[in-house]
């Protein structure tokens, strides 16, 4: 019988990948804090579901978390709750409420400072060129006085090459704000619709900050994820590294990879790691970097501190990234440092969906390969195999037609 409770905050595929890694590990059944019941977890055997119409609101979430760590300690008090989320808004809250949380859960994230920090893309770009990291050149637009009278966006700089892409600085600031026309990230090609970006921010009530950043040319396939954790002796015990092949292109989750290849690639591990050992972080950390197809040099977006929606792609590789969080902060037996080193497609989408978006030879002829000897997909799981998980799995493959057919019919140079 394992030793603590997951409890997981969301329903969504990355809160389905954490439950599927941890029932894989231990057999436990995490029990999922959520409003909805979406298809990535409904009529699931390896979870249980705790529903909290709140729960998308900062206070009547925390609450609820304490009255249900308070029941679970009061049934069974030598079992540990391990407290999870994988939203950069759900890791804020806990982060936020860390003292009242940690009376009942162990909460394995980074401080709340370090939060702040990587998460602002401004003094991201600050921290990773200070670690020798490339990042693209960028523009930051401040919303906060937004709401004044006679408020105007700053003039853009003129050294600003457009095409640029267009995305909150702190993703947990837009999250839950919605609003006509609302999109993940943006790509603007001139400074007149940069300037009618921002007029629409300010009128939906944003009042965090927008980034403009120069575009990386190439297509889905120039970009690169790593994942990593941070131990509690503040020492990178895990990496692991995919080159994506697709990314979604639906407004509401434009830029989420859909499909990636699993492989090593010491050129963007090593900065990562140096990155990470550089500040006082703990946890799980998801970098975005992207390849100039022009230099073949790697660019460093962002990081999100938080273990990300494809997770699974390093179990895939090797590692299953629960068992190290569970060693470190629940049994107290940090793992020797690793690095994922198999090969696999990772991919939620169909076959043949995906075929019709790789247009180097090489590289399908690669897909293919890998395709005959199994592409996994956290929701292909044969523990969880009933007859409704099946219709709920392919449903959810035959609406990727539907969604690329309308948003991303054929494939493109620069991935827009």
């Amino acid at each position: 019988m394992a030793t603590f409770q997951p409890v997981i905050l969301g329903g969504d595929l990355g809160a389905y990948a954490l439950a599927r890694e941890l029932n894989d590990a231990y057999g436990v059944k995490p029990i999922m804090v959520t409003a909805y019941n979406p298809n990535a977890i409904r009529d699931s055997s390896i979870l249980t579901r705790h529903e909290f119409a709140e729960a998308n609101e900062e206070r009547p979430l925390v609450d609820e978390l304490l009255r249900l760590g308070e029941d679970l300690r009061r049934r069974n008090p030598r079992r540990r709750l391990l407290l999870l989320a994988n939203t950069d808004w759900r890791i804020r809250v806990m982060a936020t409420h860390r003292e009242e949380l940690e009376r009942h859960y162990v909460v394995p994230i980074p401080p709340l400072d370090v939060i702040e920090k990587v998460s602002d893309k401004q003094e991201f770009e600050r921290l990773a060129t200070a670690q020798g990291m490339p990042v693209p050149k960028s523009f930051y637009e401040d919303f906060s006085h937004a709401g004044d009278a006679g408020w105007t966006p700053q003039p853009t700089p003129a050294d600003l090459t457009f095409p640029v892409v267009a995305k909150p600085a702190d993703s947990s600031e837009y999250e839950n704000l919605v609003f006509e026309g609302r999109q993940k990230v943006y790509r603007i090609d001139t400074d007149e619709q940069l300037t009618a970006l921002w007029r629409t921010l300010a009128d939906a009530g944003f009042r965090g900050t927008f980034v403009a950043q120069e575009l990386v040319e190439g297509d889905d396939t120039g970009m690169y994820s790593v994942t990593a954790y941070v131990d509690s002796t503040g020492t990178v015990s895990l990496l692991c590294s995919a080159h994506v092949l697709l990314e979604e292109h639906h407004p509401a989750t434009l830029g989420n990879p859909c499909a990636m290849i699993t492989e090593p690639i010491d050129e963007i591990l090593r900065p990562a790691k140096r990155f990470l050992e550089s500040l006082p972080y703990r946890g799980f950390a998801n970098f975005d970097v992207k390849r100039d197809p022009r230099t073949g040099r790697f660019y460093f977006l962002e990081v999100n501190p938080r273990i990300g929606r494809n997770s699974f792609y390093v179990a895939g590789a090797g590692i299953n990234p629960m068992e190290v969080l569970v060693s470190d902060v629940i049994d107290g037996h940090p793992m020797a440092a690793r690095t994922a080193d198999g090969e696999v497609l990772y991919s939620i989408i169909p076959d043949r969906l995906l075929l019709r978006y790789v247009t180097d030879p090489d590289l399908k002829a690669q897909v293919r390969r890998l395709q005959k000897a199994g592409r996994i997909n956290p929701q292909r799981n044969p523990r969880d195999a009933g007859f409704k998980r099946r219709l709920h799995l392919l449903e959810s493959e035959l609406n990727q037609y539907r969604k690329f057919g309308r948003y991303y019919p054929k494939p493109t140079d620069t991935g827009f």
